[in-house]
């Protein structure tokens, strides 16, 4: 049997614990955001349209979901009296 003449790590100990500690307290702004949207939403689109939907998101920085939330919401305005 072969033994492995050094360890391998997946990730170095952090330098500075404190700055470590609070950064695992603080949430990610587009974790925050997503929990405002409770509903989940299931369309079937062709494998053309999702790879051009993929590419423009990519190229916008951004992801998909975020992407169509926000087409979503300026072609969809609530309108004065509607209720969520």
């Amino acid at each position: 049997m072969s033994e492995r003449s050094e360890r391998r790590r997946l990730a170095s100990r952090p330098t500075n614990l404190d700055a470590w500690i609070k950064a695992a307290e603080a949430e990610p702004a587009r974790i925050a955001d997503a929990t405002s949207f409770s509903a989940r939403l299931t369309i079937d689109i062709t494998p053309e349209l999702r790879g051009r939907i993929k590419i423009i998101a990519f190229q916008r920085g951004v992801t998909v979901a975020d992407m169509l939330r926000e087409l979503f919401a300026r072609e969809f305005p609530q309108a004065p009296g509607d209720t969520p």
